[in-house]
């Protein structure tokens, strides 16, 4: 059973506001009764919900994209200080699509976006593998060697953060992986699989051990690749990248 504002925001374009909004006017009836009470109860199997007429379809029509999200824009849908964002660049096909999780301003590669509310809340909120690609000022120590394997704790994780961020603490998972390519006296590379993709926690993380990143760059989510994919463009998912969503979109239903 599922609210029903929850179940209408899940199963198609309308936000939760819209949804309570929807409801509240009378535009919506479960199996032909008009409700008005976004708390109502549904059952997703079995209840027909409509919407001025219109069925609310719960069969999994889903689009993914993967973007290669340049440096220098905004994982939002406006910005009052009229910076550029994702969607200047994307294809207005897609203008209604949500981002995956986000990417901060300077920060490129990978980003998934898609059509389906449910799908967005189900890949945010996994740990599924993110894969990037960090350029870091200086060398890597066996300090932060320990941190990635172990975890940290930090009650002050202020350094690295944006300015505006009310987040102090903050727990740092053991890294899934790591990979050192570079390790100079004035800046290294590394590769890193990490499972969660919290407010700029790999800027924190580093910048912890006085080290800058200069450069960041996602690769991976969740096995799906950017590959050779141009900065600034868009590919669908392939059939396989589906077959394996559409899988851990399953499993993942299963446990709630």
């Amino acid at each position: 059973m599922m609210r029903l504002n929850k179940f209408i925001s899940h199963h198609s374009t309308y936000s939760r506001r819209e949804a309570d909004r929807a409801i509240q006017e009378g535009y919506v009836r479960v199996n032909g009764e008009l409700q008005t009470n976004p708390a109502t109860q549904v059952d997703e199997k079995r209840d027909e919900v409509y919407i001025s007429g219109k069925k609310v379809s719960t069969d999994e029509k889903m689009t993914v994209i993967v973007f290669n999200k340049p440096r220098g824009e905004l994982v939002t849908k406006n910005d009052p200080q009229g910076r550029r964002i994702i969607y200047d660049t994307l294809d207005k096909k897609f203008k209604h699509f949500i981002p995956v999780g986000r990417l901060d301003y300077a920060t490129e590669g990978l980003l998934l976006l898609t059509d389906s509310p449910k799908v967005a809340s189900t890949l945010m909120h996994s740990t599924l593998e993110r894969v990037y690609r960090v350029k870091i000022k200086g060398s890597v120590s066996e300090a932060m060697e320990l941190a990635m394997q172990e975890g940290m704790h930090l009650e002050d994780a202020t350094a690295g953060a944006h300015e505006h961020s009310e987040t102090r603490a903050m727990t740092f998972a053991p890294f899934y992986a790591y990979q050192i390519q570079k390790n100079q006296g004035d800046y290294s590379i590394l590769k890193i699989a990490i499972g969660e993709g919290k407010n700029r926690e790999i800027r924190r993380f580093f910048a912890h051990f006085g080290a800058d990143v200069v450069d960041l760059k996602r690769l991976a989510y969740g096995g799906i690749e950017l590959n050779n994919l141009p900065t600034g463009k868009t590919r669908y998912l392939t059939r396989s990248e589906y077959a394996n969503l559409r899988d851990f979109i399953n499993e993942e239903e299963k446990k709630h």
